[in-house]
């Protein structure tokens, strides 16, 4: 019988679809209460994603963000 060969696949970029829109954005976050958040100088190269969601901001602060109790984000591009 003949053995199946494997086909190896390369690696998917899996960053921020946010990155397309520049190397900083802004981000307004909604709760699920309706409450809105704005973060200025979002670096989008730091976002990632997991049980949180977390990103640094131009200031050098790092957010968290607890993913199950958000609506909707807004991102706006910002002059580089």
């Amino acid at each position: 019988m003949k053995e199946k060969q494997l086909t190896l696949i390369s690696p998917v970029d899996l960053k921020s679809s946010v990155e397309k829109k520049g190397k900083t954005v802004t981000q307004i976050i909604t709760n699920i209460n309706g409450v809105k958040k704005t973060f200025r100088g979002v670096k989008t190269e730091t976002i990632e994603e997991g049980s949180m969601v977390h990103f640094e901001v131009a200031d050098g602060r790092l957010i968290l963000i607890n993913t199950p109790n958000i609506s909707w984000v807004e991102i706006f591009k910002e002059n580089d």
